[in-house]
């Protein structure tokens, strides 16, 4: 690492990433955090980051008035960030907002528009060569409908400043808008593509993608959130899609003007042809880099680390297979009478690791997100088919029960 550079890291929730940082860098880290995320951050996840400095951003207060509060209290720092990151998507607008009144390294106003409003970053995918979805913006059921008579049903209709699928819905036809609310947020509709849907994460350096690692979805994420398998498979092997990866996502990150960090773009194949997705400048979700770092044998997490630092990092590959995560069912809301033990997953064909979230006795609440979760497990295989097998075994050998919350009250304790 990079030891005489210190970084502001946006802390909005506990993830690998995060706990990574904050053993690696040690006195080199100090976190962010925002006020209104604060139930995300549980107690013993603020235990277990407490030796970190740690900024919290007041909830309503002016981002000017919070930046220059921070800049008179990083100053009493040993050693005051001079480099950021900021790994949550949700958070993208004002975590940029706040690095670039605190004079740290920062997206734009325009690139954080073109990595967050979908609409924008499409039309921006077309100015770069590249095919995309139909799409437009919409307001009402009635716009939907036109758009669905130009272009067929199914449609997708999401705010396009989703992530996660959160409020992103496959209509069958106008009946699926029942309960859809489409006056509280800005909403945009696309068409709905067939072929293949691959994911494809980077690291990028003065400009430059340094390497780029594809993923296959043996589901996609409309289909997880509807129960299916939730998984990602980061493919170290030829198993990967017919396309220069690399040149794809250098092309965008050339065309958005991205100076470093960590990219992550989804893209379909339909008959050899790209379509482009969408594009995040941040980690992604789920554990899919670790994917990468189990399939290629490396540390990618201190490699994301090195470029945000504003280092070169070495590359140093020393495994060729398949390998992903698979995220545990959390099957709905209520408290947690029984779940398959982390020994148990460990004893299975192919499992390198697994993490449970929660245990018996917890009380839990479902959501229809693709990071909706009781836990997950790393696989490894020598092919994509290979691991989405063993995937689908580790699925068949796992039990949680949920109890219903009102069902958890009546029992008499």
């Amino acid at each position: 690492m990079n030891d005489t550079e210190v970084l502001l890291m946006v802390d909005d929730r506990p993830s690998s990433f995060t706990r990574y940082a904050a053993r690696e860098l040690a006195d080199r880290l100090v976190l962010l955090r925002f006020a209104e995320t604060r139930q995300d951050l549980s107690e013993d996840y603020l235990l277990e980051t407490a030796h970190l400095p740690a900024f919290w951003v007041r909830e309503g207060a002016a981002p000017a008035q919070e930046a220059q509060r921070y800049r008179q209290w990083a100053a009493g720092l040993p050693v005051p960030p001079t480099r950021f990151c900021n790994p949550s998507e949700p958070r993208q607008a004002a975590a940029q907002r706040f690095a670039a009144l605190a004079g740290l390294p920062h997206l734009t106003e325009q690139q954080v528009t073109l990595v967050r409003d979908k609409a924008v970053m499409k039309e921006r995918f077309r100015q770069l060569g590249l095919r995309t979805a139909e799409f437009a913006r919409v307001r009402s059921g009635a716009e939907i409908g036109r758009f669905a008579d130009r272009h067929g049903w199914p449609v997708v209709l999401k705010p396009v400043d989703s992530f996660a699928c959160v409020d992103t819905y496959r209509l069958a036809g106008p009946g699926d808008l029942a309960g859809i609310d489409l006056g509280a947020r800005r909403w945009m509709v696309e068409e709905h593509l067939g072929g293949t849907e691959w994911e494809v994460c980077a690291i990028v350096l003065g400009g430059e993608v340094l390497d780029a690692w594809p993923s296959a979805m043996p589901c996609r994420p409309l289909d997880i959130v509807d129960g299916a398998m939730n998984a990602n498979i980061s493919v170290g092997t030829g198993d990967g899609p017919a396309v220069d990866v690399r040149a794809l996502v250098q092309r965008v990150i050339t065309g958005m003007g991205i100076d470093h960090g960590y990219a992550h773009m989804e893209f379909f194949l339909i008959d050899g042809e790209v379509y482009a997705g969408e594009i995040g400048v941040r980690l992604a979700g789920c554990e899919i880099p670790a994917n990468h770092g189990h399939a290629y044998g490396f540390d990618v997490f201190g490699a994301t680390l090195a470029v945000y630092l504003g280092r070169r990092p070495e590359l140093d590959y020393r495994e060729r297979r398949c390998a992903g995560d698979l995220l545990l069912p959390l099957p709905g809301s209520g408290t947690i009478r029984r779940i398959t033990s982390r020994e148990e997953l460990l004893g299975l064909p192919g499992v390198v690791d697994a993490v449970l979230k929660v245990g018996a006795g917890d009380r839990v609440a479902a959501r229809r997100a693709s990071h909706n979760a009781s836990g997950y497990a790393h696989v490894v295989g020598g092919s994509v088919a290979e691991v989405e097998t063993r995937m689908r075994e580790v699925l068949d050998r796992f039990t949680i029960e949920v109890v219903p919350a009102r069902e958890a009250d009546a029992v008499p304790t």
